[in-house]
């Protein structure tokens, strides 16, 4: 027990001094002194990844709760698998943690969801996974199927809050349901202004699980954290999005994904330049993606030299300003395509999570025009949004 509290201690001295006008901001995990109690003598699964750290020194999770003498018996992980080093969309295969011993099973190859029997045996859930905000950044759709599971085979979940880069705002086209997937499971638009506590919570009280059943939940909040506070992520929570500055123009350049364009994937500046070849002689700035191992090994336009826009010096400050995603870009880049038949892709209607985006662009709408389209949806969102914060 003495051992037990010097570890609870030690874990606390060595937790962030980064300091705001509220004070310092403590992670649900940074906050030992909340949940390691409850922990003990329970069997103890963990969704988690390379972000799923605790204190300045960022000590996994996983470590620091099994030298606190905590019995984790299995570990999940999601998209880019729990060490964070597989290429998107690259299907992750089940194995052991070779520092731990402790069996790891992967919640992007066979199966999105737990299954009965990966949840066999456990008492308590631990979801402790950095997010970016946006709607089709996939660690939202794992929390979904593993709160669903949780519900399913009446295990507890805890989740371990953490800070949202782009919670400050609010923007984009609503889901439609029709266009379900794993890049966007549930109703919200692409900026969500959610922390994965609060998303949890909106997923229970909206009853958006399957046939409505409901998760127990248990939410270990952050200390001074709000939606307005600036945050700069400690560990890059994907291989591409490995500046602040990309982590803030994803929600905006993300939807090129679903384009014949490059935007950036391999290259070491991902989500921070726009192009194809057909540009040429339209944009000066030029770049040629590449294969890079544990990044992208197959980017779009692969060894070929894309043509556009440079978004490295781009201010994004004025996200914050505007709360608003830029649609100008596809707009402009459409305009300027000579091959608009082939601009698009079927990728895109998932991301946008509606097919109105994309006919709206094919028909020249204006951005107002396609902006008042997102309401009243929008706004009835926002309501909505306010019954489940947790932070102001």
């Amino acid at each position: 027990m003495k051992k037990l509290c010097l570890i609870i201690l030690l874990l606390k001295l060595s937790l962030p001094t980064i300091a705001y006008a509220q004070g310092p901001l403590l992670t649900g995990a940074d906050r030992t002194e909340l949940y390691v109690d409850y922990l003990k003598n329970k069997n103890i699964g963990m969704v988690i990844n390379q972000t799923s750290v605790i204190g300045k020194n960022q000590v996994s999770s996983v470590d620091s709760l099994l030298k606190a003498g905590i019995r984790i018996t299995k570990i999940f992980g999601p998209e880019h698998g729990f060490r964070g080093n597989a290429s998107n969309g690259a299907a992750v295969n089940d194995s052991v943690d070779p520092k731990t011993g402790v069996p790891a099973i992967s919640l992007y190859g066979k199966h999105y969801k737990p299954t009965p029997a990966d949840l066999q045996g456990i008492d308590l859930m631990i979801f402790d996974i950095q997010d970016v905000g946006a709607r089709f950044y996939t660690y939202l759709s794992t929390l979904h199927y593993v709160m669903e599971a949780c519900a399913e085979n009446h295990v507890e979940l805890m989740i371990l809050d953490r800070p949202n880069p782009n919670g400050f705002y609010v923007d984009g086209p609503m889901l439609d349901t029709a266009y379900r997937s794993f890049v966007g499971l549930d109703p919200l638009p692409v900026v969500h202004g959610l922390t994965l506590g609060e998303y949890a919570q909106m997923i229970n009280g909206e009853g958006w699980l399957k046939d409505h059943i409901k998760c127990k939940l248990k939410i270990v909040k952050m200390a001074g954290y709000d939606h307005a506070l600036p945050y700069t992520l400690p560990i890059n929570p994907s291989p591409n999005l490995n500046t602040a500055k990309s982590i803030l123009l994803y929600p905006s350049v993300c939807l090129f994904e679903g384009t014949t364009l490059s935007l950036g994937r391999g290259t070491l500046f991902p989500f921070l330049a726009l192009g194809h070849p057909l540009l040429k002689g339209q944009f000066s700035f030029a770049f040629t993606p590449l294969s890079i191992p544990g990044m992208s090994e197959d980017p779009p336009q692969k060894n070929k030299t894309c043509y556009g826009i440079d978004l490295r010096s781009y201010d994004v400050k004025q996200f914050r300003n505007s709360k608003k995603i830029d649609i100008l870009w596809l707009i402009k880049l459409y305009q300027a395509f000579p091959d608009k038949a082939h601009f698009f892709n079927a990728y895109f209607t998932k991301l946008a999570g509606t097919d109105q985006l994309r006919k709206q662009i094919e028909a020249g709408k204006s951005e107002q025009d396609i902006r008042e389209s997102w309401e009243p949806a929008l706004t009835k969102y926002k309501v909505m949004r306010r019954k489940y914060l947790l932070y102001h």
